[in-house]
Order: C-alpha cells, then sequence, then structure tokens
C-alpha cells in the first residue's frame, strides 16, 4: 500500500553499525555554555504544537498506511507488576502478528510482514520475550537504571545494564536523575548517562528524561542536549509512570534538539514518546510531528518509538474499521 513515503525502507548510513545500518551517536564532549544558553519560548512552543493536529488530514486508504506504519514503531511494552511469564510470551505472540489475518488480508498487506518494532519489559523477563520472539526480527528492550524513579544507589542502576544485556537485550531504557536536571548540575547528567552508555555496549541506550517531572521546557531542551551529548542512541519523555507523559509541545522541543545536534555533528539521534499515546489519531499527531520536523528518515524504527501498550488496539479498530465499514468493540481485538 502506497502512502506517500511514510512506508519507504529505511536508507543511508553506514552499514552495520546500528539497526537500520545508521551510524551510531558516539557522544560529543559536554558544551556547558551551550546548554546553559538553551532558552525555550513556552507560548511559542504551545502555539506550534496546537497546529499539528490541524495541519493535515490523513483520509482513508492514507491513513491506514499511516497506521500500519505506526504499528512497526511500537514498543509494545508490559510495566506491570503482576507481570507473568505467560503475559510477556501474550505480548510477544502480538509483537510477530500485531494483526488479525483477515484484516492483513483485506488490506493487501500480506508482503509488508508488519510487526512492533520491539517489546519492552522488566529485566525480569528478558530470556522469557527473547525465547519468544527468537527468528522474528524484534528485539527485547529493557528498563532498567531503577527504572522508574532511577533513585537507587549508583552502583545498583549500572550493574543492570550489562545484566539485561547479558540476558539478550538489544536495548536499554535509562531513566536520569531529575535532580542534576532540576539543580542544573549539567556535568553530573552528563557524566551519569555517559557511564550508562558505556555499560550498555552494543546495545542501544534509550535515555528517558521523565519531562514531566523537569519543570520547564528549558529544561527540557537542557536535559535533551546533555543525553545526546553524552552518547545516547534516542531520548525519551517519560517512564509513563508519571503524573504528566508525552505531550505534543514537550516532544517539540526534544525534536528540534535532535534536529539541532544533527546539524551541530552529522548524527542522527533517535525520538520515543511514552506514556499516555493511546488512541489513532494521537500517533497520527506524532508522526506529523515527526515527519514536519524531522523528516521521512525519523519515520523508521531505528530513530522512531512509541512507548505504548494500549495503542495497539484502537490501530486495530481503525484498520478494521476501514475494510469493512463497522467499529469493533476493543475486546474483538486479540489482547496482548
Amino acid at each position: 500500500m502506497a502512502d506517500g513515503g511514510v512506508m519507504r525502507d529505511a536508507g543511508g548510513g553506514k552499514p552495520g553499525t546500528a539497526h537500520g545500518g545508521l551510524a551510531r551517536n558516539p557522544g560529543q564532549p559536554l558544551d556547558l555554555d551551550r546548554v546553559r544558553s538553551l532558552r525555550v519560548n513556552r507560548s511559542a512552543v504551545e502555539r506550534r504544537a496546537a497546529t499539528i493536529p490541524t495541519r493535515r488530514t490523513v483520509k482513508k486508504e492514507w491513513q491506514a498506511a499511516w497506521l500500519l506504519k505506526a504499528i512497526t514503531l511500537m514498543d509494545l511494552t508490559t510495566l506491570s507488576g503482576d507481570d507473568t511469564a505467560g503475559n510477556v510470551r501474550r505480548l510477544c505472540a502480538k509483537a510477530r502478528n500485531p494483526l488479525r489475518d483477515d484484516i492483513v488480508r483485506a488490506l493487501g498487506a500480506e508482503s509488508l510482514d508488519v510487526k512492533t518494532g520491539a517489546v519492552c519489559v522488566y529485566h525480569q523477563w528478558v530470556s522469557t520475550a527473547v525465547a519468544a520472539l527468537e527468528g522474528s526480527g524484534v528485539p527485547v528492550a529493557a528498563v532498567s537504571t531503577g527504572f522508574p524513579a532511577g533513585l537507587s544507589p549508583f552502583e545498583q542502576r549500572l550493574a543492570e545494564i550489562p545484566a539485561s544485556v547479558k540476558a539478550g537485550a538489544q536495548e536499554i531504557d535509562i531513566v536520569i536523575t531529575r535532580a542534576h536536571v532540576l539543580t542544573g548540575d549539567w556535568q553530573a547528567l552528563y557524566d551519569e548517562v555517559k557511564a550508562f552508555r558505556a555499560a550498555c555496549g552494543d546495545a542501544h541506550i534509550k535515555a528517558i528524561l521523565a519531562t514531566g517531572e523537569l519543570a520547564t521546557l528549558s529544561n527540557v531542551a537542557r536535559a535533551s542536549w546533555v543525553a545526546m551529548q553524552a552518547g545516547a542512541d534516542f531520548i525519551k519523555t517519560s517512564t509513563g509512570k508519571e503524573g504528566t507523559n508525552a505531550t505534543l509541545p514537550v516532544s517539540l522541543v526534544m525534536v528540534r534538539q535532535i534536529r539541532e545536534y544533527e546539524a551541530a555533528t552529522g548524527f542522527k539521534v533517535g525520538y520515543k514518546p511514552a506514556g499516555g499515546i493511546r488512541t489513532a489519531k494521537q500517533a497520527l499527531d506524532y508522526l506529523l510531528l515527526m515527519k514536519e520536523e524531522l523528516g521521512d528518515r525519523w519515520l523508521q524504527p531505528d530513530l522512531f518509538r512509541f512507548g505504548a501498550s494500549a495503542l495497539l488496539t484502537d490501530i486495530e479498530r481503525q484498520l478494521e474499521h476501514f475494510v469493512t465499514g463497522r467499529y469493533a468493540a476493543a475486546h474483538r481485538q486479540p489482547m496482548p
């Protein structure tokens, strides 16, 4: 199914250096002058963000194609205290086959082999997920470093990373110490993320900024820049456990820092909004944001992910409506 460029294969970068052949961000020396000079005009950001849902309308087969793309960009996630091996295996089965076969056939999408971008779990379930996803090409991401608060002793947080990598995690979602941002201790934040990056080895690191707890958009911009200079492969909005998680204004600030970082260094860094993205309409808004601010290259799973669980169900409902003309109840969709 065509979609004006959204379903194209990833391209560019150095072969074999990252998921999708993209040259990996090696990090840069910390530039404190640049970090401290960053200022964000909240009113201007909010005005721009408010236009994103209204600037483009995606309908019919184009919308279906964009929603298929959204599925391939999901980190299908379970981070609950009552997770079990059975729940994780079911989630992995969903990641391998996120849509019912009848919907895939009706869309003519059999050749696309649609799968989610990754499965994200706690360390305890990494080996279970790796076994369940064997041969699928879907990587396992592990939350780490004292997720979600990030307040356990540093040595303990650091040790979690190689343990998850050894268990088979190819991506590590780390949480920063929010106090470093709130007190302006940018050197401490840089050193922390740099140590986490080193512990990841070949596994990719997604730096969770917990933006809902950073007080200002200027702090969000500064924390984004420091994390990228420390070598983050992705910057991520939230753990999903904060009172405020991903929003379009915060996302606009973060993706513009990504754009500036590429302009300054030549390296592309990925973006992951997480928490509170539950509807297909919201997913389309974020895809439009990425397309307008960073371009089509950031509509590939090596540079963009949704942190999501409930989102997939609504996308399935929208796709079923597209092929049948009827909205199904959410409980009709196979649940992860």
